[in-house]
């Protein structure tokens, strides 16, 4: 079919005797037969020192779970629990850091109130008008936090909020701000929504 020219000579391949060029890497080598390969894999059911591998599988949790509530604090989607997924629940959750809110307060009021309502005489009055005050206080503050950021949600996302977004605004307004989690990412008086 095809002719050779005079001056082109057929390529030299490596006879027996010679051995091929050395490559680096795993493949420079025969593959293993299936037995080889197994008995390679091949692992105890149950290690042999069973105390030692029991503290390092305890360690290696530990380990995981600090990561883990490191990203949760800086408010990492990827560890929060399934409610503090998503950009609404993290819009609710700046606009919430982002206000003073009476709730917050609630209970260092109760605290003091309740002792107060304790004591005799006239200090009963004193002691149920702080809480009872304090109560009216954030249930008028939750509501107008409430109607607030459904205005903005709907502003900010086109969208009506999702389920269970008025108890989950409310539990965060509810919680004191240094005990709050995901840790508040804005400073009180800051805008983030708009």
């Amino acid at each position: 079919m095809f002719k050779r020219k005079k001056d082109e000579q057929a390529p030299v391949l490596p006879g027996p005797e010679e051995d091929p060029p050395r490559r680096a890497g795993p493949k420079n080598r025969p593959t293993p037969s299936r037995r080889e390969a197994e008995a390679a894999r091949r692992r105890p059911l149950v290690p042999e020192d069973r105390k030692a591998a029991s503290q390092e599988s305890r360690a290696r949790m530990r380990a995981e779970r600090t990561r883990q509530r490191e990203a949760m604090i800086r408010g990492e989607q990827w560890a929060l629990p399934p409610r503090d997924r998503g950009p609404q629940r993290q819009f609710v959750r700046d606009f919430i850091d982002a206000r003073w809110s009476v709730a917050e307060f609630l209970l260092p009021i109760m605290i003091i109130g309740l002792p107060v309502s304790l004591l005799p005489g006239g200090a009963v009055v004193v002691g149920y008008a702080i809480v009872y005050g304090a109560l009216v206080g954030a249930i008028v503050d939750t509501t107008v936090l409430w109607f607030r950021l459904k205005r903005a949600i709907r502003a900010r996302f086109d969208a009506d909020p999702q389920p269970g977004t008025l108890w989950y605004a409310t539990s965060r307004a509810i919680q004191i701000r240094p005990g709050r989690m995901p840790r508040p990412r804005h400073k009180r008086g800051e805008r983030v929504h708009g």
